[in-house]
């Protein structure tokens, strides 16, 4: 994949091309996109790597796990043991704790792209949804991003009441998380639908619109240090706002955007997955990491 050369939008640009892209000296080099994938496999190798060959590095699954003998415990999965029981346990305010203070340095909703299982497979099914579209066989369907805050007090508020991690029974990341560590299981049936939904129907539906995992690590992401920074040399193409999962993020990069006279802005919306497509298709380079407290040091 070229930026400098074609517009690399999700349409026009062969899937297993964005693995490799060429940079401004003309060199190629894995994408952004290759690390992001290569960092979930490797978490999830470590998980098997464990449970297999009992080299205890990463225990458990996705959902709450021991690093080195270190608890890792998601935070909604925390909210959700508050809400069932009234109570949470010590090892999972100091797994929570960990999480979240990692994620407060280096981008509260990254777990969406760089962790999470699910985002993987859901890409895929993105490619083929937008050639489906392309070739006329399906609309594109899209909806207020906004709906998903209702879908997280539904699963708080069920959980409550019945005093049962409801959502657990509905969590496709750690259904796949799981499967990849344990084995098949009936409980990828679901995923398999939740899959073709997003082919068929709208793409990448369950991160845009349904899962409270990233609401609750977008609400971390608002005071993040680590953020995507855009610069007036954008020319406002709009190809960032076609490969962005959440493209409302990218707002500034519209013509005519109020930047309030700066020439840098950090893109601070906490729903933003620091996935890094954007940086990669913009012609101008005028999107790149950059992380708050590194700018101050």
């Amino acid at each position: 994949m070229n930026k400098y050369e074609e517009r690399c939008t999700i349409g026009n640009i062969p899937f297993w091309d964005t693995f490799v892209v060429t940079d401004g000296k003309g060199k190629r080099k894995p994408s952004i996109r290759f690390w992001r994938w290569l960092s979930i496999i490797g978490f999830h190798f470590l998980f098997v790597l464990s449970y297999y060959a009992d080299i205890q590095i990463l225990e458990g699954i996705i959902s709450g796990s021991r690093f080195f003998g270190f608890h890792l415990i998601d935070p909604f999965i925390a909210f959700q043991v508050f809400l069932a029981y009234h109570e949470i346990p010590t090892n999972l305010i100091l797994g929570t704790s960990t999480i979240i203070i990692f994620y407060l340095f280096f981008g509260g909703r990254a777990y969406c792209s760089w962790i999470c299982p699910y985002g993987l497979i859901s890409e895929i099914g993105e490619k083929i949804n937008r050639t489906l579209i392309s070739k006329k066989i399906i609309k594109e369907r899209n909806f207020n991003h906004k709906v998903k805050y209702l879908f997280w007090i539904l699963f708080s508020s069920l959980t409550f009441a019945s005093g049962y991690l409801v959502f657990e029974t509905f969590n496709i990341v750690g259904i796949v998380s799981r499967a990849i560590i344990y084995g098949w299981s009936a409980a990828l049936s679901f995923v398999i639908i939740v899959f073709l939904v997003e082919v068929f129907y709208s793409q990448r539906a369950w991160c845009r619109y349904v899962c409270p995992i990233g609401v609750t690590y977008s609400a971390i992401g608002w005071v993040s240090a680590e953020k995507i920074e855009w610069d007036d040399r954008c020319d406002h193409c709009g190809v960032c706002s076609n490969v962005c999962l959440v493209p409302h993020v990218l707002e500034i990069a519209k013509k005519n955007a109020d930047t309030h006279g700066k020439s840098h802005v950090f893109i601070e919306n906490g729903d933003c997955t620091l996935c890094g497509r954007c940086v990669e298709v913009c012609h101008h380079d005028c999107l790149n990491f950059k992380n708050k407290i590194g700018g101050l040091v």
